[in-house]
């Protein structure tokens, strides 16, 4: 079991639902605020930044390969350097965004994407800190971000299993065990067909974390079903509206369905359960409604009882069906009423 701030994360507490706001504040404080206020309303546990400037994530180049010119890229047409301006959170707006979940009961914490993030984020005493799939093997980054105690959630978008394991070794290496892994399709969106959520259970086995979805499709019915695999942790993107435009939009839950995420998953985890045989507490009412044996027709004391006057009917209050063979041509003790149940001390 994990602790970030109030929260436990473990197949014991209910999913773990995480917002993530990313650009979809379209370069305005008062629609991020607003973001937080819709996210709080969809009853999510934590509400999720990206930390980082243009100048700390890439080079201010807008040729080459630091140009995007791949025709299936959601961002193509733009320079890395450009579109990390349009996307990237101001620094200075952090604490006010932090302090108005708060104020909503979220828990509040970003991703770094350098080692000055951190020292920022430190400052502002995040809870916890989040490594996008990118920087899954960016071991310094993960070593800076271990060695401050708190919970790492690592996505795992196209790492593979041994870069997986020197990721979580690294922050082993610096004392840190509160690690949860995010399955992740670092495609955007994502189809269902390339979510993989198979890997789930076996990432769970192989790595001794928690495990969790990073979720990039479209709709809720992913992560619902990453949650009976096992899933603790949810993350997806959000804004107010597709239709506002905006970097992740395309790809980003509106509020409504931010709601569905939450109730559907915290569903699929009550659905869980425990392993189970027989009637629970909640159905031992309805076993009446099984079929049993009843006498089918008035009779007298020392009638035999046949196809005709034994029935298989509901409700269930007589002997079980499966004695039907058994005790047919078997003499009845005393007068009964068609209606009767069947038991034993009626039988000669």
């Amino acid at each position: 079991m994990i602790k970030i701030g109030h929260k436990e994360i473990g197949k014991h507490a209910k999913p773990f639902i995480i917002a993530e706001m990313s650009g979809n504040h379209n370069q305005s404080l008062e629609r991020a605020l607003y973001l937080v206020d819709l996210a709080a309303e969809a009853g999510v546990d934590a509400l999720k930044l990206q930390t980082y400037t243009p100048d700390t994530i890439t080079l201010d180049v807008h040729t080459g390969e630091f140009f995007i010119q791949d025709d299936t890229n959601l961002w193509k047409g733009n320079s890395l350097y450009n579109l990390y301006k349009e996307a990237y959170t101001p620094w200075e707006w952090h604490e006010a965004i932090f302090n108005r979940a708060k104020e909503h009961g979220l828990l509040a914490f970003s991703s770094p994407f350098d080692e000055t993030a951190v020292d920022f984020l430190e400052t502002l005493n995040v809870p916890a800190y989040k490594i996008a799939s990118f920087e899954n093997v960016d071991i310094p980054l993960i070593r800076k971000v271990a060695r401050t105690g708190k919970p790492i959630i690592i996505s795992t978008g196209m790492a593979t299993a041994a870069e997986l394991d020197e990721a979580v070794r690294a922050a082993k290496a610096e004392g840190n065990h509160q690690i949860v892994l995010l399955k992740c399709t670092s495609t955007y969106p994502a189809t269902p067909a390339n979510s993989n959520l198979a890997t789930i259970p076996h990432m769970r086995e192989l790595f001794g974390t928690e495990i969790g979805l990073s979720d990039h499709t479209m709709g809720v019915g992913v992560s619902v079903a990453a949650v009976t695999l096992g899933a603790t942790v949810i993350e997806k993107h959000f804004t107010t509206s597709r239709a506002d435009g905006g970097v992740d939009s395309s790809f980003s839950m509106e509020p409504p369905e931010l709601k569905m995420l939450v109730e559907e998953t915290e569903r699929a985890w009550q659905s869980l359960g425990r392993i189970q045989y027989g009637p629970t507490e909640a159905e031992k009412d309805s076993t009446k409604f099984r079929r049993s044996l009843y006498i089918g027709e008035d009779l007298k004391a020392g009638d035999i009882l046949t196809e005709k006057n034994l029935r298989n009917v509901r409700p269930g209050l007589g002997l079980p069906t499966k004695y039907y063979d058994l005790v047919l041509g078997k003499s009845i003790k005393k007068d009964v009423k068609k209606g009767t149940p069947l038991c034993w001390e009626l039988l000669l």
